[in-house]
């Protein structure tokens, strides 16, 4: 980053600091955050500065989104690019909230060329270069962390990073030094190994919507690395390794600690 977009950059920090009091009122409600250092956290509040700077937030159906929520949906979105840097969540601009599961239509054609009509209820979507779209009635019921692994801003937040390469596959660009093969058979074995578990109807370990593709194994992979990682440890280790490795956190470090 040259020295003119440095300064930029921080003048935007700068000028835009979200106000502590905000800050506090809304971080101190999100559980996977209370275990973050001093430093993160301040290095996540200068992301979460930029996200709300550059990212135009569009209450949909009547929704009148507050400043909390905006902030609340900034910082989990930038949670996953603390160490990867806000340049990770570029090339897009609109973040579009319901206020509950919205319904989508769509036509998809199959090898026959049939034209296929579908509808469908989601809590969240987004699309290659278009808006990241998230249910706030959702965001709330993963913030009182009810269900573990369960995060739609992250997971919407991770298909966001997936696509850089072109494709929402399952294979971010991978950080200078990571492995691509073992990438590959890492998450490649464990995504197969899940789609079994799922077609035999058998305990899936993480949330079995990971089985629908590569690129939801790589969300929900991701949701649980952040909100669950001893579940995504204990079921998937070597995802988790290279999840830790992309990522370039540890959130199992972060766990609090557990009386004997």
């Amino acid at each position: 980053m040259n020295i003119f977009k440095r300064a930029w950059l921080r003048d935007i920090i700068h000028r835009h600091a979200i106000p502590h009091k905000l800050w506090m009122k809304v971080t101190s409600k999100l559980v996977l955050l209370h275990n973050l250092t001093a430093v993160e956290k301040a290095h996540l509040r200068e992301l979460s500065t930029l996200f709300l700077h550059e990212k135009n937030f569009v209450g949909a159906q009547g929704l009148d989104l507050t400043q909390a929520m905006t902030v609340n949906i900034a910082v989990q979105a930038c949670l996953p690019v603390l160490k990867l840097g806000f340049k990770h969540l570029s090339g897009w601009t609109d973040v579009i909230v319901y206020p509950t599961a919205f319904r989508i239509s769509r036509d998809s054609v199959d090898a026959a060329g049939v034209v296929h009509h579908e509808e469908q209820v989601l809590v969240g979507e987004s699309w290659s270069r278009g808006p990241l779209i998230v249910s706030w009635a959702e965001i709330e019921q993963d913030g009182l962390a009810t269900h573990a692994g369960r995060n739609v801003v992250i997971h919407e937040t991770a298909h966001k990073l997936d696509v850089l390469n072109g494709r929402m596959n399952g294979f971010p660009p991978l950080n200078a030094g990571m492995s691509a093969p073992e990438w590959t058979a890492a998450l490649s074995e464990a995504y197969q190994h899940l789609v079994t578990r799922v077609g035999h109807h058998h305990d899936t370990g993480i949330d079995p919507y990971a089985a629908s593709s590569p690129a939801e194994f790589f969300a929900v992979a991701s949701e649980y690395f952040f909100c669950s990682p001893e579940t995504l440890q204990t079921q998937f280790p070597e995802v988790y390794q290279q999840l830790q490795l992309y990522y370039r956190q540890n959130p199992l470090l972060r766990q609090p600690c557990r009386m004997g």
